[in-house]
């Protein structure tokens, strides 16, 4: 399920064991019509999915999850790993952070 939703949805500019990178497709990626189809927004949830992909985990629990900004087609995203917790930078804004 994982894979399909992310299908080409980003790509992998860097990854380490604590760090990611990537650069989000433009607005005609699917995932972006379903959340405000005029305004096209990456929805929360796909923070978890993308986590899941890049970094070869299996969530089972979400703890603990903010959303503090509005992340849009073609951004770079950055995300950093610490144990189960996650920190999601947008030019060097946090954008999300969660605990798993």
């Amino acid at each position: 399920m994982v894979k399909l939703l992310v299908k080409e949805l980003y790509s992998l500019i860097y990854k380490d064991d604590k760090k990611a990178l990537i650069k989000l497709c433009n607005e005609n990626h699917p995932i972006f019509k379903a959340h405000f189809p005029s305004q096209p927004i990456l929805p929360g949830f796909v923070h978890f999915e993308i986590v899941a992909d890049v970094f070869s985990i299996k969530i089972t629990t979400i703890k603990k999850a903010k959303f503090t900004k509005i992340v849009r087609p073609t951004q770079s995203l950055e995300y950093k790993k610490d144990g189960n917790k996650f920190k999601v930078f947008c030019e060097d804004e946090v954008v999300a952070s969660f605990s798993l």
